[in-house]
């Protein structure tokens, strides 16, 4: 990275994706979870993924043949296991909050590199949300003069950015739509003891059961006005659990192929809503892992019709989009 706000100029060098260990997933949706989370193993976490992000930052700069001595900065997105952005009042003070692991110190101490992280909770401090983090490299990176473009991320969480054209910082709007990959990924264990859906085939297999389609549109986070962010305490355990209660004898295929779906149709009606009043878009560059879910993209296709559907890849990884991203805004930090 050279240069810093909209004269700064990225590329990348290397990127790798490094797998967690066989079981640690289940001890972190565990922990994820209020009715099961214990604070001894939380504050065990907190450490124990500092070491796999060191780890991770160790095997990058042998792959990448550059010593560690010769990395300036790493930015660390941490690990988000609570998500609280609505207000509470406590002891006079109006509280948001969001509880991120994967110690910052830790990993610096481990790599010997500055590590610059807590972005979440530097965001709640001045009063967002906490997330998303991304719209700032999205305006940088892929504002347009000519056209009004969104950039639209497909994690955990589905996240929208919108750069109208020739947009100024102050013009940018973003917000969680709602759920990503999280609802998909949460069922496909339950029912099919695999992590995700490759390629969204499961998906594709299946038919939408009209019924369950409507209850799940009518979640009241949907129609919330921005600024407004979203996790596990919406779109994870409890909401999966519902949906299993109320269809047990529905095919398993079909209640992958509606909540596929029901979170494509969930980010068009946040655009159709919250968005196309005041900006109506070109362009759609979708990234993050939703973007391999055939099913996915080709339902987001048919709901936004015209608008031109693409991906970040000819200017970055789709994969990297969001390293990159905590990359940058470790640069700006500093």
């Amino acid at each position: 990275i050279s240069g810093s706000g909209e004269n700064s100029r990225i590329r990348l060098i290397k990127f790798i994706t490094v797998p967690y260990p066989k079981g640690y997933k289940e001890v972190l949706l565990k922990n994820s979870d209020e009715r099961t989370a214990k604070l001894d193993e939380i504050a065990r976490l907190d450490m124990l993924i500092a070491e796999f992000f060191a780890d991770a930052v160790k095997k990058l700069s042998r792959k990448a043949a550059i010593p560690m001595n010769k990395i300036d900065l790493i930015g660390s997105h941490g690990q988000t296991i609570h998500h609280l952005p609505n207000p509470v009042h406590l002891f006079g003070k109006r509280v948001r909050s969001t509880m991120q692991i994967g110690n910052s110190s830790a990993i610096a101490k481990l790599t010997g590199i500055v590590t610059v992280g807590d972005f979440r909770m530097g965001d709640v401090a001045v009063g967002g949300t906490g997330a998303p983090l991304v719209p700032y490299f999205d305006f940088i990176m892929f504002r347009s003069k000519k056209i009004n473009r969104a950039l639209l991320n497909i994690g955990g969480i589905a996240n929208i950015t919108v750069l109208p054209k020739n947009c100024t910082i102050n013009q940018v709007t973003a917000f969680d739509t709602g759920p990503g990959n999280m609802i998909v990924d949460g069922l496909m264990q339950k029912l099919y003891k695999k992590p995700f859906d490759k390629n969204g085939k499961i998906a594709s297999s299946g038919k939408l059961i009209p019924l369950l389609l409507q209850q799940l549109i009518t979640h009241p986070y949907l129609w919330m006005p921005p600024p407004k962010s979203t996790g596990r305490e919406l779109f994870g355990k409890n909401l999966i659990d519902a949906i299993l209660n109320k269809h047990k004898s529905a095919p398993k295929q079909d209640i992958i192929a509606t909540l596929t779906e029901f979170t494509a149709l969930s980010i068009y009606l946040n655009y159709l809503k919250f968005v196309q009043p005041k900006t109506k878009i070109d362009e759609l560059f979708v990234s993050g892992g939703g973007v391999h879910n055939k099913y996915m993209i080709d339902a987001l296709k048919r709901y936004f019709g015209q608008i031109k559907i693409g991906t970040v890849e000819n200017i970055i990884p789709s994969d990297a989009k969001e390293a990159v991203c905590f990359a940058m805004l470790a640069n700006e930090l500093i």
